[in-house]
């Protein structure tokens, strides 16, 4: 069942509720006022019985109009027979002679006919009994036309109503079958197109504008993805060309020994540069999956910065790494953090190595500061700086600023490092001055007020996660 047709039936069903519970009042009132007002024409009848009281026939009978089917029945205070007019239908029992004489009122109804009993006082002051009763020929069948009107009334409402609800819910979701239009013109070749939002601020407009917020945050993805892929492609492309090279010229001719080691160790160097740069890619696609699967534990950062530097220096001994702690805190486990080890062992190796690699002396010093709830690093290096414009995409795959482009690097670095700071609900933001080297603070909530700093302020000249 569609929206329109379910719209529509509920619309019908609810105009329909209330307007039978309309006609039903409004016949059940008027039936109540049809009753009272019967009744008050029997106890007037009653009352122009005992003003008219007289020896004859035609007075006894008063000078009110008769009623339909009427019967009137006198009778003394002892239940003794007076005087009749006609068969009294309802019978009257005495169990109503009864009621009258100890209540001084009494009220019968059987098949339309209607008996009214009261007690008077004649103008002799003797009490008697008087039963009226009647049938309200009139009353009722002005309330049979009345039934039949509300009843067809509302026949024809539900067929108005119905007309109405379809029109209703056909204009309910008219914008609904737009936006439904709109985004199945959407498509990977047209992922930049947006949903037109009305002038109206209903929850329709809300949906589109967060779906087109939800297309942008896609479209980003999308692009980063085919950028990712090109420059992916780029780079393991550049090495493969070399090796094919280098070997083809080596083959077009007999070489000596020596010169086929040169190649080999030529082709070596590719070979690892295209190791080097898999196992980043690898490491990249490791932390950009499910995090939930990996083995977070309790670890110190001081052991992890040390086991960085020293795998830094094994793999590279010229560079010079200093850690200096500013400060260091009274117990034990405010140096302790939830991590996996092996990845934030890399990111800080990947800082550190980043730091010895664009500094002309190829040093870094790494300060640690403890402060109330968080720990923070600083990798420091004096090299030439990193331009404001390139900033804000330093932490993106493969981008490489122009003065990095003679230094061997891929450019995953720190894209790898800004994902496994993330991971660890950690920040890391960077300042630097062109010419003056390059600072880049890291820092970790301690457990009991991670969340606390999720909405610092942006700072100039830093990008954050």
């Amino acid at each position: 069942m569609t929206i329109r047709t379910r719209l529509t039936l509920l619309f019908l069903l609810l105009v329909a509720s209330i307007m039978l519970l309309f006609s039903v009042s409004i016949y059940y009132l008027f039936d109540q006022f049809r009753e009272d007002e019967f009744q008050q024409r029997l106890e007037n009848k009653a009352s122009a019985v005992l003003r008219g009281e007289a020896s004859s026939r035609t007075n006894m009978l008063g000078g009110t109009p008769p009623l339909f089917e009427e019967q009137i029945a006198v009778f003394d205070l002892n239940g003794r027979f007076i005087f009749r007019n006609g068969v009294s239908k309802p019978v009257i029992t005495s169990d109503l002679i009864r009621q009258v004489q100890t209540l001084g009122q009494a009220k019968f109804s059987e098949d339309g006919q209607e008996l009214l009993g009261l007690r008077f006082r004649n103008k002799n002051d003797k009490p008697l009994l008087v039963f009226v009763s009647g049938y309200d020929h009139f009353g009722f069948s002005k309330l049979q036309r009345l039934r039949q009107i509300l009843l067809f009334g509302w026949l024809c409402s539900l067929v108005i109503v119905g007309i109405a609800g379809w029109v209703f819910a056909t204009d309910t979701i008219r914008p609904v079958s737009l936006i439904i239009d709109q985004v199945n013109a959407i498509s990977a070749t047209s992922i930049h197109n947006r949903l037109r939002i009305g002038a109206q601020r209903d929850e329709l407009s809300k949906l589109a504008y967060t779906f087109n917020n939800m297309l942008s945050r896609l479209e980003e993805a999308f692009v980063a993805q085919k950028s990712f892929v090109s420059h992916a492609s780029h780079e393991l492309r550049t090495p493969l060309t070399v090796m094919m090279g280098q070997i083809e010229v080596t083959l077009m001719q007999s070489r000596t020994k020596a010169e086929y080691e040169t190649t080999l160790l030529a082709v070596l160097d590719e070979v690892k540069r295209m190791n080097n740069l898999v196992s980043g890619l690898l490491e990249l696609a490791r932390v950009n999956s499910d995090t939930s699967t990996l083995p977070f534990k309790p670890v110190r950062i001081d052991e992890l910065l040390w086991q960085a530097r020293g795998n830094l220096l094994h793999k590279s001994p010229s560079y010079q790494v200093q850690i200096d702690f500013q400060n260091l805190p009274d117990r034990e486990e405010d140096l302790t953090i939830m991590a996996e080890e092996s990845l934030l062992q890399t990111a800080f190796q990947n800082l550190m190595e980043n730091g010895c690699k664009y500094s002309s002396n190829e040093s870094v010093l790494v300060q640690i500061s403890f402060q109330t709830g968080q720990i923070q690093l600083m990798f420091i290096d004096r090299g030439f700086g990193i331009p404001e414009a390139d900033l804000p995409h330093v932490f993106n795959p493969f981008y490489r600023a122009k003065e990095t482009i003679g230094i061997e690097g891929h450019g995953i670095g720190l894209a790898l490092t800004h994902r496994i700071i993330a991971i660890h609900q950690g920040q890391i933001w960077i300042d630097s001055q062109k010419g003056k080297g390059t600072t880049i603070y890291v820092t970790f909530a301690l457990q009991e007020t991670v969340g606390k700093y999720e909405n610092s302020p942006v700072t100039p000249h830093r990008t954050f996660i």
